[in-house]
């Protein structure tokens, strides 16, 4: 796989992936060897950049992650989070918590948990609104000074923040929603992190699955299933927004692919700096989302796809409001 640069100079290869699901999210977590088996075979296919964070599980995706990613820690960039408050028995204490202090002890226990001596992209998951971004910059600024951190990076942070962060120290990463149906960074964050040199990991690229084609009106999702609570993943709201999953397939067709393909052809599309992190716990649907890094789109078919997706109304916010109320802060 090619590769691309996050900031200043941290190469990974242009698909990442996104841990979460594995032990988090989406229903049961899979059996830890299989989980296992597909993080290491995303190694073998050429992917570097592995997403986790303490409150996947909590704590239990960065021991998994961990674990799997022991025999290859040279080859790949593990990225982890801080910023909820979370006791080190991993309790949810509710809200949030990026109190230097707390940062710098979330950072040691995730190095415990990952079985590692550094963190290679660290960022805070969501900005605390009771801690100045400059003192949550500076206490990532000393993990980084020293050696127990190389990269900052922020997660669903609003231009504002971005830019007084980046003014401490330096940002690699932003990562917030993005896909052809979720275009929220469009308009001032992407253009501060094109400004600032800042690189940009999208999750949910394909729409927390939708946007494969695989879901439709009648899905069902279990009780543990974060899309069974959330607006744009109603019975209503999926009927109306399978329209975009008939646009991507329209093209996927023409370009003997499949819309999972075209939907992260489309981001990587958008900018060279822009490195997808798309989760699955299947092998196939792994190396499906890899062959999206060969998927072409020309000019044309982007300002087809473009054209047609500005004239679809998506429904349902992509997120509830109490989460969606932590976001572009």
């Amino acid at each position: 796989m090619q590769k691309r640069t996050l900031g200043k100079d941290l190469q990974v290869a242009t698909i990442g992936f996104g841990c979460m699901g594995l032990s988090y999210g989406y229903g049961p977590p899979i059996e830890k060897q299989r989980a296992i088996a597909v993080i290491r075979t995303a190694v073998e296919r050429g992917v570097t950049l592995f997403d986790t964070a303490e409150a996947y599980g909590p704590l239990t995706n960065e021991e998994l992650v961990g674990e799997a990613l022991v025999p290859h820690r040279e080859q790949v960039v593990i990225a982890t989070k801080f910023g909820f408050d979370i006791a080190a028995d991993g309790q949810r204490r509710g809200g949030l918590n990026s109190r230097p202090e707390h940062i710098k002890r979330v950072a040691e226990a995730s190095l415990k948990r990952m079985k590692t001596d550094v963190i290679d992209l660290f960022y805070q998951h969501r900005v605390d609104p009771n801690v100045p971004i400059e003192d949550v910059a500076g206490a990532v600024k000393d993990l980084i000074q020293a050696g127990k951190v190389k990269h900052f990076g922020l997660s669903e942070a609003g231009a504002n923040t971005i830019r007084r962060a980046h003014a401490v120290q330096s940002v690699t990463a932003v990562q917030s929603e993005y896909s052809i149906w979720t275009r929220d960074p469009e308009p001032e964050v992407l253009p501060a992190c094109e400004e600032l040199g800042i690189g940009f990991v999208p999750w949910s690229p394909l729409g927390q699955g939708f946007l494969t084609g695989k879901i439709d009106a009648s899905t069902k999702f279990e009780s543990t299933d974060f899309r069974a609570v959330f607006p744009r993943f109603t019975e209503e709201a999926r009927s109306a927004n399978l329209a975009v999953v008939d646009l991507l397939k329209q093209i996927a067709q023409r370009k003997i692919a499949t819309p999972a393909q075209i939907a992260l052809a489309w981001l990587l599309a958008q900018k060279p700096w822009i490195v997808p992190i798309p989760g699955t716990t299947k092998i196939h649907r792994l190396e499906e989302n890899i062959g999206s890094a060969s998927a072409e789109l020309t000019p044309e078919d982007l300002d087809e796809i473009n054209t047609a997706a500005s004239k679809i109304p998506i429904q349902g916010a992509r997120l509830p409001e109490s989460i969606l109320r932590m976001s572009y802060r």
